[in-house]
């Protein structure tokens, strides 16, 4: 049976549009994961989107991933909370716009409702904008955790770009 999403594509185009996240939580760290290997990223991948169809990336080959992870425009950043995984975000730079664009953001399920979400997203963007960058962009869509489109928008970011897409839940 075909099913239908709907996609939003939002950005922020300076670091002064940026509303930080008055996030309450204590014990928080966002590091890079300066060798990240391709397990880790499967595991993250997995586990985070798990119950928001996130589906493309399971296809992938251990090649596909190394060769993804490899890449200098790829960063990943984990965030920890009391020393324990919290969530994490991808970052993937273009140098011929220049943006940045956070291709994977997700916390785990045991960490929902604690505005962790907006800490996380807060540091992305901030961390982007480190880059010298243009624009951080992003894209989420109705299958995603219901609170992603708030946290995007509560930060500051405007979609710019919306579309409706048609598939078959059966053939992922």
């Amino acid at each position: 049976m075909e099913r239908s999403i709907d996609r939003f594509y939002l950005h922020l185009l300076s670091r002064s549009d940026l509303i930080k996240s008055d996030c309450k939580e204590k014990n928080l760290e966002v590091d890079l994961e300066k060798k990240p290997t391709i397990d880790f990223c499967k595991f993250l991948y997995k586990e985070v989107g798990r119950d928001f169809f996130w589906r493309d990336r399971l296809k992938w080959s251990d090649q596909d991933w190394l060769d993804y992870i490899s890449n200098d425009f790829f960063k990943l950043y984990i965030l920890k909370k009391n020393n324990k995984l919290a969530g994490y975000y991808e970052l993937l730079y273009d140098s011929k716009i220049p943006s940045m664009e956070i291709a994977y953001f997700g916390i785990f399920k045991e960490f929902f409702g604690k505005g962790i979400g907006g800490y996380l997203l807060t540091d992305a963007i901030l961390t982007s904008f480190n880059q010298k960058i243009n624009k951080v962009w992003v894209h989420t869509c109705t299958l995603d955790h219901p609170n992603a489109l708030k946290n995007y928008i509560a930060r500051g970011m405007k979609v710019f770009k919306t579309e409706k897409i048609f598939f078959n839940p059966e053939n992922l």
